[in-house]
């Protein structure tokens, strides 16, 4: 599998011009045909990009980029891709960032809190026509900018358009989370369904506390994906849905004042007694001895 550090050689590899800036590229237009065999990469900076397929398919994390239409899609650095026949329409961009043009920035710890760059590929940002345009004239303007004579002001500028679609893009996935709740239903009461199994079918004796990776591949989403998902449907993330899933069974549990705070900790999947309880006063605001003293007596 080949690594590319440097924008410019990977430029150079997908038949484009090096960039004007050795960071930073936009590319509006480009088109990549590959025939003859896959292109398994990686690359150490950011990429984001908008494609209309005529055949092949992307794939990162573990599914497959689904492409009957167009779509945005974001890679993160050191991200595996894999290129299978690809054929694409004219009308695409890449943009490609190095983490070291985002350095001393606001946008340097911003761009990793947007989750979509641990989505996987068929989790990718499907764009209506309005909200298409939105983006093609942001990427127009940065294009543009890119090629102007650079100035003091250049960098700012660049940042700045590119933490906008950054912003965009976010809105836009929320919206996509809401229409996909419209056609698959309610996420959450799917999650709290999966996690009243597990501890019916005992699950936890074997396997532990219940993990977001495991409750995202009984879904069949990202973990990531899911937590947002969640987010956007009961303004809690997957995790803290877990938390509160093991605070409803561990109350049942003391109040029905069988079992000892050890032996109740062990069902749950807890490894260490001593986590459950921090967990559980963190949660409840007293500690499992004490809730149970006040149930019992």
């Amino acid at each position: 599998m080949k690594h590319y550090n440097d924008i410019s050689d990977f430029n150079r590899d997908i038949g484009e011009k090096a960039p004007e800036h050795p960071l930073l590229s936009v590319i509006i237009g480009h088109r990549n045909d590959i025939t003859d065999e896959d292109i398994i990469f990686s690359a150490g900076f950011y990429m984001i990009s908008f494609r209309r397929f005529v055949s092949g398919s992307i794939t990162y994390g573990k599914k497959e980029f689904d492409h009957q239409r167009g779509k945005m899609f974001f890679f993160k650095p050191h991200q595996k891709i894999t290129f299978k026949n690809v054929k694409s329409e004219d009308d695409c961009f890449l943009i490609c960032v190095h983490p070291d043009y985002l350095a001393g920035s606001v946008l340097q710890k911003e761009i990793k809190n947007y989750g979509f760059f641990d989505y996987e590929a068929n989790e990718s940002l499907y764009l209506s026509p309005a909200e298409e345009d939105t983006v093609w004239n942001l990427v127009r303007i940065m294009k543009k900018e890119v090629h102007n004579n650079t100035d003091d002001f250049t960098k700012l500028i660049m940042l700045s358009h590119l933490g906008t679609l950054l912003t965009y893009s976010q809105r836009f996935y929320k919206r996509q989370f809401i229409h996909r709740l419209e056609i698959t239903g309610a996420y959450a009461g799917r999650f709290q369904q999966l996690l009243t199994e597990y501890y019916n079918n005992q699950s936890s004796y074997q396997s532990g506390l219940p993990t977001v990776a495991y409750m995202a591949e009984k879904l069949n989403v990202s973990p990531r994906y899911l937590s947002d998902l969640l987010k956007q449907e009961t303004g809690k993330t997957a995790m803290e849905l877990i938390h509160i899933h093991l605070i409803d069974e561990a109350k049942n549990l003391l109040m029905e004042g069988k079992m000892n705070i050890s032996e109740i900790s062990f069902s749950l999947g807890f490894e260490n007694a001593n986590y459950f309880a921090r967990l559980f006063k963190k949660e409840v605001g007293i500690p499992p001895n004490t809730f149970k003293d006040n149930q019992l007596n």
